[in-house]
């Protein structure tokens, strides 16, 4: 993780103000009322509160927090911009109490809706399909959470075993590029057809091992070819779904070690913040700064509200 303190957005609310401003604005001010860009005065004097601009074209007042995840939010700039670049830059994630001490918050309450807002800037909400002609897209599952299991006295934990009441996720992991995560309800055929159907595309090659669901799903694609784990099979040429493993290693680092525990009315959110570090990440020439920065500019018309924080979003759904 790269992030330089001494920079002055760290420290300093006015540059704090001016670099949100810069990243949300590079044409100039843009009115979230009417939508004119560069058409706006800012107010100073005792009388307005700093970073206040006023429309010439609709005379409406607005701020560069607004029609943002930031909306509303009584947290300094200064905190906003440290939670952006911290995010961005842990490769596993960093925790609400983590936050709380380092931004020096008031409260854990306070500083998991700020990741939460964080997590919905970071968010994809209609990602370009994976794959193409000559490229190949690498899918598996992957089970989050404990079985539905019971302590009982004198008997030990009772209850179903497996994964069958774990949460669901299907990953697809395009070779060299971008990741896409989806909690999935089940791992039927005409359930994965829909997700894998809506992210990759047809003349894709898809890699994926030996579960039987996907042999259907990949007659309609280029070319379906699978390794065989059961038979210790990991590798065979090109054919192999080590990437999409190596994505779920980051992953389940990152929620056993770091954040520890995920209801699964939030997973989805939690997978959005993995596929963005892994979709913007160094081995695609995006540092932890310029990282941060599109996280910032994805904040942008999203808002979250603290009683249903990403409520109803299912995010990549079909």
């Amino acid at each position: 993780m790269s992030v330089d303190l001494t920079n002055l957005i760290f420290s300093n609310e006015e540059a704090a103000r001016r670099h949100f401003e810069s990243i949300r604005w590079p044409n100039g001010p843009a009115c979230p009322h009417c939508g004119v860009v560069n058409e706006a005065t800012e107010l100073k004097g005792e009388a307005h509160r700093a970073g206040l601009w006023k429309c010439r074209a609709c005379e409406q007042q607005f701020s560069a927090m607004i029609g943002t995840v930031m909306e509303s939010s009584h947290i300094p700039m200064t905190k906003w911009a440290l939670a952006f670049h911290l995010m961005a830059a842990s490769k596993k994630g960093v925790s609400a109490h983590q936050l709380m001490r380092t931004l020096g918050l008031g409260s854990y309450r306070s500083a998991w809706f700020l990741a939460h807002r964080v997590r919905e800037a970071m968010a994809d909400r209609d990602p370009e399909p994976l794959g193409g002609k000559g490229k190949t897209v690498e899918i598996d599952e992957t089970f989050i959470g404990k079985p539905d299991q019971t302590f009982v006295s004198g008997k030990g934990w009772q209850g179903r075993r497996g994964t069958a009441t774990k949460r669901k996720v299907l990953t697809m992991v395009e070779r060299g590029g971008r990741a896409v995560s989806v909690k999935v309800e089940d791992l039927t055929v005409q359930a994965l057809k829909t997700v894998i159907g809506k992210h990759v595309v047809l003349d894709s090659t898809l890699n994926t091992d030996e579960a039987q669901f996907y042999k259907p799903i990949g007659k309609k694609f280029a070319d379906h070819q699978a390794v065989n784990h059961g038979d210790g099979e990991y590798a065979r040429g090109e054919t192999t779904t080590n990437t999409v493993e190596g994505f779920f290693g980051i992953f389940k680092r990152g929620m056993k070690g770091v954040y520890q525990h995920c209801g699964e009315f939030h997973l989805q959110a939690y997978l959005d913040e993995f596929d963005f570090r892994y979709s913007n990440r160094i081995g695609l020439g995006i540092d932890d700064t310029e990282r941060a920065h599109r996280a910032i500019k994805g904040a942008s018309g999203k808002r979250l509200t603290y009683r249903s924080p990403r409520s109803a979003q299912q995010a990549h759904s079909a």
